[in-house]
């Protein structure tokens, strides 16, 4: 059962519709001159508000009937209808491992029992992905049930008792431009939109407005998790501002499949986010979704290999040792892997898993020379014999103390579409939060949005897309701790220093009541505590607390 979490404090609001939180956002302006630095904090005042109303969301997936596509679904189902099966090791049961909002948890504080944790999910109102409704479209016409049992990833227990509800499901017809994704691909696209690509991107956004109508959903968001794409030119008076690649779709100029996705989500006001590496978001894209206030994210699902970097490298870099070489080995059986096997849509891949280390380089000048990088190569290859069942071998070879030497060897087994699911439901999850939440700066009249270049679903990604102008960030944990303390200031809370200050003074000390009191409710019972932690915050040692102050 989840549990609602309440701030009793001046600072916080909740009205019948919005939970409104002033806030002060601290930070840092640095100016240097030569070996002079000088620093100068500022303070700025904020008030987060967040809509309270959890809609009923649809998702909408570009490529439904691939792996990714059936596995996200048939979870949703088997976790909706509580399903279990058997497997040669026991007994299964459906759940949400893998989803950084469902299955991790945030500490709200510390308590004389200890820290107190809850799922991400309970921190604000959210989407539960039980409640997520389905469609999409699809270059093959199989239904999803066929499409589960091609993609081999559930066990066979499990798809028995999916296929009656899968096989209900039909993906409508795709756009296919050969030119842009695999050859070896052709066998699959029986299900493919006809005509202009200016007609064939009003199909989709009619699409769109069906599934809106026929589903009753409030809010419809798309992602793409169909075949990597080449790259496309960026070109100017074609494609590099909104006029300009609305004007080159109507005149049947070279646009890629999944830029036309983006496109028409965006013109219907829905936002888009793209699980593939490919350059989806060229100019003209971000310039139309800014100026409609549109939401849009990306590029490529962070899964298996390059998380595990993004994590290595920022606690070799962290510690002091410099990463000199990373090499980075894949084989896969996948349709994934099929088309990865082509030249152009190998290069997409490749380039997004080698950025992934660029800010946690540049950040260390101790270490690193301007312009200086590791020797960084990844290698993908197709083995169709392992199936969706990644096998991804990594070498770090870093320099140490003195010239030494250390060299950290990894095997990773990844169930690739296992470990995209989740992904692929906190990006939607996450993306709708934020479609609720607005911010005034102090001194301003109106309450702003996000950017509709949505940089905080960068920890789910492994090329974030970020507003021009703004830092690139991949290191693991600052990703995480942003999505965290930007909930937290949406309840008024400070960010989580981890200082735990009491306990490493030579005397401690008892920190402060304050009259802004936190409170961690749950129906199941009721138990009272005076207790405060750092921050004033108030705790219970029981599953519920109510406020026990005057």
């Amino acid at each position: 059962m989840p549990v609602k979490i309440h701030v009793n404090s001046p600072h916080v609001r909740y009205t019948d519709t919005h939970i409104e939180a002033d806030y002060v956002y601290q930070s840092t302006a640095v100016h240097r001159e030569g070996d002079y630095i000088t620093v100068t904090p500022h303070n700025t005042q904020m008030t987060f508000r967040t809509q309270s109303h959890v809609p009923r969301l649809g998702v909408m997936l570009v490529g439904w009937g691939g792996n990714n596509g059936t596995t996200v679904t048939a979870a949703v189902l088997a976790n909706k209808l509580q399903l279990t099966w058997r497997t040669k090791t026991g007994v299964k049961n459906a759940n949400y491992y893998g989803s950084l909002l469902q299955s991790s948890t945030v500490c709200l504080g510390s308590s004389p029992q200890g820290d107190i944790n809850i799922p991400f999910c309970d921190l604000l109102p959210m989407v539960h992905p039980n409640d997520i409704v389905f469609d999409g479209w699809d270059i093959s016409s199989s239904d999803l049930g066929s499409a589960m049992e091609r993609a081999e990833v559930l066990d066979w227990a499990l798809q028995e008792q999916l296929f009656p509800h899968m096989s209900r499901m039909k993906p409508r017809k795709s756009i296919y431009y050969p030119d842009f994704i695999a050859a070896n691909q052709e066998s699959r696209a029986d299900n493919v939109l006809t005509g202009t690509i200016a007609e064939q991107m009003e199909q989709i956004r009619a699409d769109i407005r069906d599934f809106r109508s026929s589903s009753c959903v409030d809010k419809v968001i798309v992602l793409w998790t169909a075949n990597t794409e080449r790259f496309c030119d960026v070109t100017p008076g074609l494609n590099d501002t909104a006029e300009n690649l609305l004007a080159a779709i109507e005149a049947g100029a070279e646009v890629s499949p999944s830029t036309l996705f983006a496109v028409a989500s965006i013109l219907e006001g829905c936002a888009f986010i793209n699980g593939s590496p490919q350059n989806t978001f060229v100019p003209g894209a971000v310039d139309l979704a800014v100026q409609r206030g549109v939401f849009i994210g990306g590029d490529d699902f962070k899964s298996g290999q390059t998380k595990l970097k993004s994590v290595l490298v920022d606690f070799l870099v962290s510690s002091g040792i410099k990463p000199t070489s990373i090499v980075s080995y894949n084989h896969l059986g996948n349709n994934d892997g099929k088309n990865l096997s082509a030249p152009q849509q190998f290069r997409s891949k490749e380039i997004s898993k080698s950025n992934v280390v660029d800010d946690m380089v540049q950040s260390n000048h101790v270490l690193y020379q301007p312009g200086e990088k590791p020797d960084h190569c990844v290698v993908i290859k197709y083995v169709p014999y392992v199936g969706d069942s990644k096998r991804a071998m990594d070498e770090y070879t870093s320099e140490i103390m003195m010239g030494g030497t250390n060299t950290i060897a990894l095997h990773n087994t990844c169930e690739d579409s296992l470990l995209a699911s989740p992904i692929i439901l906190d990006l939607v999850v996450l993306t709708e939060l934020c479609q609720r939440v607005s911010v005034r700066v102090q001194g301003e009249q109106e309450y702003q949005s996000f950017h509709s270049v949505l940089a905080l679903l960068a920890f789910l990604c492994k090329a974030p897309l970020v507003p021009p102008g703004a830092p690139v960030v991949n290191a693991f944990f600052r990703q995480r701790a942003c999505i965290e303390n930007i909930m937290r200031a949406c309840l008024g809370l400070p960010p989580q220093n981890h200082m735990l200050l009491e306990h490493k003074l030579q005397k401690g000390f008892v920190p402060q009541k304050k009259k802004e009191k936190f409170l961690y409710l749950n129906g199941a019972s009721h138990c009272v505590n005076g207790e405060t932690g750092l921050n004033g915050e108030a705790h219970t040692n029981g599953h519920s607390h109510v406020n026990g102050y005057s």
